[in-house]
């Protein structure tokens, strides 16, 4: 448990600083939590002891509560404004740096990382973590804190009582690390029953063209109700297996607590204690152990954060293509593919191929369906490295080039198009943000989509569906085309770019 929570803790460093204020503060609330009970104790014993009390001596105390009240929220606000909006700040930045890592790794790594356990851990897992990461740090290190002060002030008027408290937190703690044992076994099965859930949502969304078309509705809901269904058994399985180490933890504070109260009357009986110390250690039994009752919740959550931690680090671990890049000046535009090798795993798709592209011609790729035109595409942008071999532009081998420094020579147009839910003019403009209005409505004519885009409602303003659905595949082709021209730069690939376009938008497209 003190594992994870420190794992937090390291996740969270970059704030620090507000994390040991809000600590600090956590401190000095348990101090203003146990210093009315001392107040009324000795009130109380004022009163026993027929001590005169004047009026000024309830003014006092008046004012002395109305301060220990104002402190003890103080000091809460203090907390909870220094601690519980990092870990939404840090998720956030975690958000920023996972987009960073997925620019610079290998496209094979989507191959091995399917989108939807990426967008899992973007999404859920981190908003797992804003929600839950910085209240288990709460529960764990300030119910820590507030039971140890509260057990130095039992241990001012009796060590008895106090060693009684601690060994009611001793076996608080030991019934937690078996349930955190039981966690630790059950978070792997919960993730994964999460995540197919999710999968199944996603799949059964962005299929429901394909289900509808061949009336698979009830097939379909089918394999999603069984997600649902084993999501449902999983939870429900893993709650039944804490029920026991629940009671168990909770039994032992609350025998601790009837347990203080029973030793505080052993030693009055023999007058160890007088009575304003008995009726004080009895108000504390009710509330000594208030804090740590609920840790018992921490333990599986707990486990839960360290798996999508863990996630975390495996993305912001994985091989980078740009890390030895340099921003270089290409002066000529000369393709060149010297003895190249490449493989899928352990399937080989590119063997010992070389072939020099002059700049200012146009290269034609021909082979049959799987023989790896594509495939040197992407080696030409680096969506991949090469096994074996150099591919070099303008002499310069690519892997010596920043990946902005590639690109910025190279436009794309994939046969499999993809467009933002954005305007038609911020689709384009990806090409070159910097464009102006005239130059995008230029490049829309060369690539023959002004008419169309002209037709529609809202011209250049129209808003997209997601992946441009509410154009045809030939409107959607012309428009990336269009985006490769504004960018400009001097080397296009143009991969199948008209292989599933009918006859009217091919030729539309060869003319562009």
């Amino acid at each position: 448990m003190f594992r994870i929570t420190f794992k937090i803790l390291n996740w969270v460093s970059p704030y620090k600083t507000r994390m040991i204020l809000g600590f600090i503060m956590s401190f000095l609330n348990a101090i203003f939590i146990a210093l009315p009970i001392f107040l009324a104790s000795q009130i109380f014993n004022n009163v026993v002891s027929h001590k005169s009390i004047y009026g000024k001596d309830i003014f006092n105390v008046v004012i002395i509560m109305i301060i220990l009240v104002l402190g003890r929220f103080i000091t809460a606000y203090l907390k909870s404004k220094n601690q519980e909006s990092i870990a939404y700040e840090m998720s956030a930045n975690e958000r920023l740096n996972i987009g960073n890592k997925l620019k610079n790794v290998p496209l094979g790594y989507f191959n091995t990382h399917h989108s939807n356990e990426l967008t899992t851990i973007v999404t859920t897992d981190l908003t797992f973590l804003e929600n839950f990461a910085m209240k288990m740090v709460d529960i764990v290190i300030n119910g820590y804190i507030l039971i140890s002060v509260l057990i130095l002030s039992l241990l001012v008027v009796s060590w008895q009582v106090a060693l009684l408290a601690c060994i009611g937190v001793l076996l608080s703690f030991l019934t937690i690390q078996l349930l955190e044992n039981k966690s630790k076994k059950n978070a792997p099965t919960y993730h994964y029953a999460q995540n197919q859930l999710i999968e199944k949502v996603v799949e059964v969304i962005r299929g429901i063209q394909v289900i509808k078309s061949f009336s698979k509705e009830n097939a379909s809901l089918r394999s999603f109700n069984r997600a649902v269904n084993e999501s449902k058994r999983v939870n429900t399985k893993i709650e039944m297996q804490y029920i026991p180490f629940n009671l168990l933890h909770l039994l032992s504070l609350k025998v601790t607590s009837i347990l203080i109260v029973l030793v505080a009357c052993l030693l009055f009986i023999h007058n160890s204690i007088d009575l304003p110390t008995f009726i004080m250690i009895s108000i504390f039994s009710f509330v000594i152990f208030d804090s740590v009752e609920n840790i018992n919740s921490a333990a599986h959550v707990l486990e839960i954060i360290d798996m999508t931690l863990e996630d975390i680090e495996k993305i912001k671990s994985a091989p980078e293509l740009d890390k030895k890049g340099k921003d270089l000046t290409i002066e000529n535009d000369d393709i060149a593919f010297e003895n190249v090798n490449f493989s899928y795993d352990d399937k080989q798709v590119i063997k010992n191929v070389s072939f020099d592209i002059a700049a200012n011609t146009s290269t034609a790729i021909v082979g049959p369906s799987g023989s790896g035109k594509s495939t040197l595409c992407h080696l030409l942008l680096r969506f991949y490295d090469v096994n074996d071999g150099f591919i070099r532009i303008g002499g310069i081998d690519i892997k010596d080039l920043k990946l902005s420094s590639l690109m910025s020579q190279i436009s794309a147009v994939f046969q499999k198009v993809y467009l933002f839910n954005d305007t038609i003019e911020n689709n384009i403009l990806f090409g070159n943000p910097d464009a102006t209005e005239e130059e995008v409505i230029r490049a829309a004519k060369q690539a023959c989509c002004h008419d169309f885009i002209m037709k529609l409602p809202d011209g250049y303003k129209t808003v997209l569906h997601e992946k441009g659905n509410n154009l045809s595949g030939g409107e959607r082709q012309r428009i990336s085309i269009a985006r490769a021209i504004l960018k400009d730069a001097p080397i296009i690939i143009l991969d199948e770019a008209t292989a599933s376009i009918d006859p009217e938008n091919e030729q539309l497209i060869q003319t562009a």
